[in-house]
């Protein structure tokens, strides 16, 4: 179990890296922070095993209390914290075993690591992890004359072999292709559900999240919010931030007026939506726009092809040429052409107040 109580973390110059965070994460569960870059993830990663030391607050991993620890304390604790970087960090120039193998060194006594005597049990022990993760037949092969995925695969049998009680995965594969990327991680993933203690994952795609983690919890600025169900996420985004990752891309200053909201770049009141005094900014959801609807006229500036649909900027007719453009996707068969007029309708649920 890890257990974030008022966390703060400011580094010497003066940022502030984590900002009074509270949060838990059970055994077994297995939980994304997400967040864009510099809201902190890495910070927080990094605090769990003691890599950032925080400035204030406690924090507590399977019932230990790292934020005293030093010396050989500290170091026996972080055998028991499996992390997996962005990068591979292995020693490229000796084999794929001997890599595995390095995270038997802190139990081994000092003249077997000078002499790479490793016990027959440890050997046993990192064929296994390697077995595990597919790539057995390799064992006695140099680490750089393997592929990047293969490296990965060499990194996350070490951890393996460490057996953790806490792992952390710093977006591990941020630096491999897309085919490879998602072959790796339903190994991975296989693998972290039969694990039993606390699983943090730091990612800023929300598609990587939903393939791979049960829980969310979004981190802007430092702060977190709570740990949710991703669907509840998606669903009913509670911040900005987290409508962002949630796939709402298109954001526009308004006000309240009498029957609804009023968008001042467009000089257009968006009528049958509640809002307050409080709220300055509204978000449209990527389900928000129906082209079936004749509320408003739109006119179509640009059609942009994506892979799988387009990229269509609108913006109202009659709006001036510096008004901000709303953003929709459209199915192939149902491409605008530049310069048409399209009636639309707006779905209030899907759109979002701050």
């Amino acid at each position: 179990m890890i257990i974030f109580d008022h966390v703060s973390k400011v580094y010497p110059n003066g940022t502030v890296g984590l900002d009074d965070v509270s949060l838990r994460i059970e055994d077994g569960e297995f939980v994304a922070i997400i967040g864009r870059s510099g809201a902190g993830k890495s910070t927080l990663l990094r605090a769990v095993n003691r890599m950032h030391q925080i400035t204030s607050g406690s924090l507590t991993v399977n019932g230990t209390d790292v934020t005293g620890l030093s010396g050989k304390p500290l170091r026996k604790f972080r055998r028991g914290i499996g992390m997996v970087f962005q990068s591979f960090n292995l020693v490229t120039r000796t084999s794929v075993i001997k890599n595995v193998l390095s995270a038997c060194v802190p139990d081994m006594p000092f003249w077997r690591v000078i002499l790479g005597a490793f016990r027959r049990e440890d050997k046993i022990r990192a064929l296994e992890s390697l077995d595990k993760v597919g790539i057995l037949d390799k064992a006695y092969m140099r680490a750089d004359q393997l592929s990047g995925g293969q490296q990965q695969r060499v990194a996350l049998a070490r951890i393996l072999c460490s057996r953790p009680k806490a792992i952390l995965l710093d977006e591990p594969f941020s630096a491999l292709d897309g085919f490879l990327k998602w072959n790796l991680e339903l190994e991975l993933s296989d693998l972290l559900r039969r694990f039993n203690g606390p699983i943090v994952w730091v990612s800023h795609d929300l598609g990587e999240c939903r393939r791979n983690c049960g829980c969310v919890c979004v981190m802007e600025s430092g702060r977190t919010g709570g740990v949710m169900a991703l669907d509840a996420l998606i669903a009913h985004p509670d911040s900005l931030s987290a409508a962002r990752l949630a796939g709402y891309k298109n954001f526009f200053p308004c006000r309240a007026c009498e029957g609804g909201v009023f968008v001042p770049d467009w000089g257009l009141t968006l009528r049958g939506i509640s809002a307050g005094p409080e709220h300055s900014l509204l978000a449209v959801g990527p389900d928000a726009v129906d082209l079936s609807g004749k509320d408003y006229a739109f006119r179509v500036l640009r059609v942009i092809q994506d892979v799988g649909h387009n990229v269509v900027l609108l913006r109202p007719d009659g709006a001036s040429e510096n008004a901000p453009v709303l953003r929709i996707e459209a199915a192939p068969e149902n491409v605008p052409q530049p310069g048409s007029i399209l009636t639309l309708s707006l779905r209030p649920e899907a759109l979002l107040l701050f």
